[in-house]
């Protein structure tokens, strides 16, 4: 059974658009537990641009299941981790001028300060995760580094043509079986929907995917809660 992580950025991202207190991101992460998913995820961007550190915060006491925090490698990023406690952190690349995160980490260049988090983050008791493209050099380096997961970003999949969907499927397959073989385990996100879904939970080295946008989105006309049992059923899990 592969494991649903919802990622409930853009409720905060509505709410921000009027600087207001609705629609309340706390409020989602309660909804998309109810529905049944495994996972709540939140990106707490060094722009605050959607997550506040409130947020995170409330978010940490409600959430019953597992909370998994996308960051930044910075320090800022790190003290907040370690306040939080949440059950996993994922290191994301962040550029300010972005609209969403437009690859994977580069680990090759990043330097010991990564790794160094990693160590703090672990010694603390936290599940350390990279999201990283599906590239065979960079989920080395995250073994060397000891990271305990690896999420392969699936945004060239969720972007290919038809034509070359089975292309990035075999690129994204090839990784998970890295990954597994290196001793983390395997996760996968970004442009995941209801349509592309069913090939990635295929890939029987996948345990986890992260999902936000496309079950917001849906979210607008069925209910968050309709919008999450229906990524279910389309992972198998109805």
């Amino acid at each position: 059974m592969v494991r649903l992580g919802v990622n409930i950025d853009h409720v905060a991202t509505l709410r921000e658009a009027r600087k207001t207190f609705e629609p309340d991101p706390v409020s989602a992460a309660a909804a998309v537990e109810m529905a049944g998913a495994d996972q709540v995820t939140i990106h707490l961007r060094e722009d605050r641009r959607h997550i506040q550190n409130r947020d995170a915060r409330l978010i940490r006491e409600v959430a019953k299941t597992a909370m998994n925090l996308e960051m930044a490698a910075t320090d800022e990023m790190q003290e907040i981790a370690l306040a939080l406690h949440p059950e996993v952190v994922t290191l994301v690349p962040e550029k300010r001028e972005e609209v969403t995160t437009e690859g994977g980490l580069d680990l090759r260049s990043v330097g010991p300060k990564v790794a160094d988090l990693v160590a703090t983050i672990k010694q603390a008791g936290i599940k350390t995760s990279a999201f990283l493209a599906p590239d065979l050099d960079q989920i080395n380096e995250a073994a060397h580094m000891q990271f305990d997961c690896v999420e392969v970003h699936t945004g060239q999949y969720a972007n290919a043509s038809s034509v070359a969907k089975a292309a990035e499927i075999r690129k994204i397959k090839d990784a998970a079986a890295a990954i597994r073989h290196l001793g983390m385990s395997a996760h996968a996100g970004h442009g995941l929907n209801y349509q592309n879904v069913p090939p990635i939970v295929q890939i029987s080295e996948i345990e986890e995917l992260n999902i936000g946008h496309s079950i917001i989105a849906r979210a607008i006309f069925v209910g968050l809660e309709q919008a999450v049992r229906d990524m279910l059923r389309q992972m198998g899990r109805r």
